[in-house]
C-alpha cells in the first residue's frame, strides 16, 4: 500500500509520469483486490451523449471502479474539493477527470463548469449524496443534481454502485490511512430515466424533492436492501 509520506513524494513527479504511476497502481489494486461484476453495460448502447450519471457512495474506490469499467465513456467525476488536500485521495484525482466542488454549500462555480462540460458533449457523474455513506446504505441527496440536469438537459443514467465499503472501507479519523482489501465487487448500470414532470399545482420546493426522491430510487432499484437505507422501495 502507499504510504501518505510516499504519496506527497509522488505528487511532486511530472504531470505525465505521475498520472502512469497513479494509473498503475490504484487501478492495480482495484484488479488484484475487487472480485468485480458489472450487471447493464448493454443499456448504454442506445443513449444519446452526453450523459450524467448518478450513483450512490461508499468508498474513495468507487470512482476508481467506475472510470475503470467505463473508461471509454471518458467521465468527469463531480468529487469534494478535500479530496485534493490529502496526498492520497489526490493520487486518484490524477487519473480521472474531476470538478472539484464545496460540499453543503450553493457552489454555483462549480455547478455553471458541471453544466458546461455537460453542454459540451462530455459525460459527468455526480454522486447526488455529496459525501461517502458512512453506514454503507444511501443517505439523504442534495438537490445539486437537479439543477445540473435541469439546466444541462442531459441524458440520465443511474448507477448502483456495492462492496466497494469493503474494498476501501472509510478511516473516520484520516482517509489518507485507508487500505485496499480483498472483496467482491458490483457495479450495475440501470437503464435510462426521464425526469418527471411538474404537476400543475405543485409548488418547486416540493417538485424537486420529488425528481431528486425519483433519481434516488432508481438508484435504490440497483442494489441489494440493505444498501438502500432511506430509499428503501415501496
Amino acid at each position: 500500500m502507499i504510504s501518505p509520506g510516499m504519496a506527497k513524494i509522488i505528487g511532486y513527479l511530472p504531470k505525465g509520469l505521475l498520472e502512469w504511476i497513479c494509473k498503475k497502481m490504484l487501478y492495480g489494486y482495484v484488479e488484484k483486490y475487487a472480485d468485480l461484476q458489472v450487471n447493464g453495460l448493454e443499456n448504454l448502447k442506445t443513449v444519446k451523449r452526453p450523459i450524467l450519471f448518478i450513483c450512490n457512495h461508499l468508498s474513495n474506490s468507487d470512482a476508481l471502479v467506475i472510470n475503470n469499467v467505463l473508461k471509454e465513456e471518458d467521465i468527469t467525476f463531480v468529487a469534494g474539493i478535500k479530496l485534493s488536500k490529502n496526498p492520497l485521495t489526490n493520487l486518484g484525482i490524477n487519473i480521472t477527470k474531476v470538478i472539484p466542488i464545496k460540499p453543503n454549500t450553493a457552489d454555483k462555480d462549480s455547478i455553471s463548469k458541471i453544466v458546461k462540460t455537460l453542454k459540451a458533449g462530455n459525460n459527468v457523474l455526480i454522486f447526488p449524496e455529496g459525501t461517502r455513506s458512512r453506514t454503507s446504505s444511501m443517505i439523504k441527496a442534495k438537490r445539486g443534481v437537479f439543477l445540473v440536469q435541469k439546466l444541462s438537459k442531459a441524458s440520465i443514467v443511474p448507477l448502483g454502485i456495492h462492496g466497494t465499503d469493503k474494498l476501501l472501507p472509510i478511516n473516520k479519523e484520516d482517509m489518507g490511512l485507508e487500505k485496499f482489501n480483498y472483496a467482491k465487487v458490483t457495479l450495475s448500470i440501470g437503464k435510462q430515466i426521464e425526469v418527471p414532470k411538474k404537476d400543475e399545482n405543485e409548488d418547486k420546493h416540493t417538485y424537486e424533492e420529488r425528481v431528486v426522491n425519483f433519481m434516488m430510487e432508481k438508484i435504490a432499484e440497483l442494489l441489494p436492501e440493505s444498501y438502500r437505507g432511506v430509499y428503501q422501495l415501496k
